[in-house]
């Protein structure tokens, strides 16, 4: 019986490794990409998106994307410089 026991709970543990391998793996294989269309106006400090919120830049990449995308309005100053808070009512 004491064997029986061992077995099973080497069992257990080489298929709670084989879980979290499996976890690690998809969790990898996740990207996050960036849509400048959903910004409503950038700043060098973040940006506002759409729906009215205050989005800080995840990556140096995304904010030079968003400058570069055709009809962005990008201010290469912080959004608290304006009283608005840089929101201007789109």
């Amino acid at each position: 019986m004491k064997n029986v026991l061992k077995a099973a709970a080497i069992a257990l543990a080489l298929a709670g490794a084989t879980v979290m391998t499996v976890s690690t793996a998809s969790a990898a294989d996740i990207s996050v990409t960036f849509n400048p269309g959903t910004v409503a106006y950038g700043y060098n400090d973040g940006y506002w998106n759409q729906s009215h919120q205050w989005n800080t830049w995840q990556q140096p990449e995304h904010r030079e994307t968003y400058r570069n995308s055709k009809g962005s309005e990008y201010h290469d100053w912080a959004h608290t410089r304006d009283a608005d808070q840089g929101w201007h009512g789109k």
